[in-house]
């Protein structure tokens, strides 16, 4: 329109780094960081963030360069979040489960410059060093991450520099590298199944941004809340939340290790508002010992996702007196792209039908442009009633720019202009999609399709039941059957005909699992159960197929 002019006065490529130097002036001397026996204000966590990205410029980072990093939740991984992208770079947070191995491809593949790394894991990060050096010499500088409370040992063989030093000789009066397009990367992050070809995720500082004023709304933060933090950073860059409590000029509880005490000890002690975490973190709270249980000071809210959470754990959640959000989405939209939004007709149903309808996927945020569940070849939608099945697919502003160094990957998730989950979903008449499965999780028994997440709800509302997947087992007869992998609560016993039966008289007998086993379930650092591990091991058992025949 005539007299429109874009200019530096009217357009500012958006960052979450201005959510840091607007709360060091509104919230200056409120507490930013707490951990242990340290804490830190607003102001000076920018300051501190300003000398990491001073010390970065020095160390011969540009524009640009990636800056890898290998810590649990700590301070110091909060402040990475700030200061990497304030000196031009890409923050790379690494999977803090990894081998050396697995660290040396990715490290690699992202042509990190610099690793910062936690001392307790300098051995992984020395290990991957060591492996890169025998096919190239321009290897990552390594900064030792020393814990801040009490002394650390010093645990590594050569280190170039210590993380405290590093930010002690440098200016607080450091001039901020702003990004001079908002679609320029602000960080990496490699996807949870991640192998010997890697995933790059790359994230824009306008995805960012607009990801992090979604997860303040519909988490319900209001100014200065108090954060628990059990969502590993490394993952999704923490859904976005490093960045979204800043905005807020909240209080970032951090904490090395998440145990079901930890998490009650936090909350009552500084009087938590809002936490995050996976079904098997809240899977932990709702089983936890009476003697490490705490009163509630207040409304917890917790926002949980990275797999389908059972209604039964949502049920006993909110009985314990927390509020559950329920988001769900991928490494490819920043983590959370959906928010099942509560609406209040569902008031008058009991608990347990309360319960089923929170546990849906629900719509995308307020920061996604459009959610739709659709045939994948034909891309047509799905009619809504929550029986057709189709694929699970994203478009808007909090999708990836796409895949590091992978165009035909990214052209691949991208196909048809919708970003591709790999998720089967149904739409239900209200609009609300709800996740089946995913498309390699599904099992096909005599031509019928067996929803594993339907299943393993199901698990869950067994009293002896802890944890639960299913995965196919192979079959000459059937193709494959369902194979349940169960761990119990420690004072129960029963057995698998037992698990059988109940499965059955709440399931279609084609849908119960054939098979049980009962062992711990192997998960990711970010508490998903590594199925492909337990097809590993169904696949091994060999095929049920005279037993199927004749029972089914």
């Amino acid at each position: 329109m005539e007299g429109g002019i874009r200019c530096s006065t009217n357009y500012v490529p958006l960052s979450p780094i201005s959510f840091l130097e607007r709360s060091a002036i509104v919230y200056r001397d409120r507490t930013s960081v707490v951990y242990g026996s340290v804490r830190f204000t607003w102001r000076q966590t920018l300051e501190r963030c300003k000398r990491l990205a001073s010390a970065l410029v020095q160390l011969g980072i540009s524009p640009g360069d990636v800056v890898a990093a290998l810590a649990p939740n700590i301070p110091a991984m909060y402040e990475l979040h700030f200061g990497v992208p304030m000196a031009g770079a890409v923050l790379c947070t690494l999977n803090t489960r990894l081998d050396s191995a697995m660290i040396s491809v990715l490290l690699k593949h992202s042509e990190a410059k610099i690793i910062f790394v936690d001392y307790q894991l300098i051995h992984v990060a020395q290990g991957a060093i060591d492996i890169l050096s025998k096919t190239r010499t321009n290897l990552p500088l390594l900064v030792v991450i020393q814990e801040l409370d009490q002394p650390s040992p010093d645990v590594s063989r050569s280190r170039d520099f210590e993380y405290e030093s590093l930010l002690a000789r440098e200016r607080v009066d450091f001039e901020v590298r702003r990004p001079k397009d908002e679609w320029d990367p602000i960080s990496l992050n490699y996807t949870s199944g991640t192998t010997s070809n890697p995933k790059g995720v790359i994230y824009s500082h306008r995805g960012a941004y607009l990801n992090s004023l979604a997860t303040i709304l519909f988490n319900e933060m209001l100014s200065m809340p108090v954060y628990l933090w059990c969502v590993p950073m490394f993952h999704c860059n923490g859904w976005c939340l490093p960045w979204g409590v800043a905005a807020q000029g909240g209080t970032n509880v951090c904490q090395r290790n998440v145990t079901a005490k930890g998490i009650f000890d936090q909350i009552s002690q500084h009087k938590v508002t809002h936490m995050g975490g996976a079904p098997t973190v809240l899977n932990m709270i709702i089983n936890a010992p009476e003697n490490d249980r705490k009163p509630l000071p207040g409304k917890v809210t917790v926002m949980t996702g990275g797999a389908p959470p059972p209604s039964q754990v949502l049920f006993k959640m909110e009985e314990l007196g927390f509020g559950v959000i329920h988001s769900y989405g991928l490494t490819e939209t920043y983590g959370p792209g959906t928010i099942c939004t509560w609406k209040p007709e569902w008031d008058s149903l009991s608990r347990e039908s309360q319960a089923k309808l929170k546990a849906r996927q629900g719509l995308q945020h307020i920061g996604m442009e459009e959610l739709d569940v659709k045939d994948p070849v034909t891309l047509k939608s799905v009619p809504p009633d929550a029986k057709t099945m189709g694929e699970v697919m994203f478009r808007g502003n909090t999708v990836m720019n796409g895949y590091l160094k992978d165009v035909k990957a990214t052209k691949d998730a991208f196909n048809g202009g919708w970003l591709r989950s790999g998720d089967l979903g149904v739409k239900h008449p209200d609009g609300y999609i709800e996740l089946k499965d995913r498309l390699k999780d599904i099992i096909i028994s005599g031509g019928e399709n067996i929803s594993t997440i339907e299943v393993e709800s199901v698990l869950y509302t067994h009293p002896a039941v802890l944890e639960a997947a299913i995965v196919g087992r192979p079959d000459d007869y059937w193709g494959e059957t369902p194979c349940a992998f169960v761990k119990l609560k420690d004072e129960f016993n029963t057995c698998a005909e037992e698990i059988i039966n109940f499965c059955r008289s709440h399931l279609p007998h084609y849908m119960a699992p054939r098979t049980v086993v009962f062992d711990d379930l192997p998960k990711t650092a970010t508490g998903k159960v590594q199925k492909y591990v337990l097809r590993q091991k169904a696949k091994a058992m060999g095929s049920l197929s005279k037993k199927s025949k004749s029972k089914l």
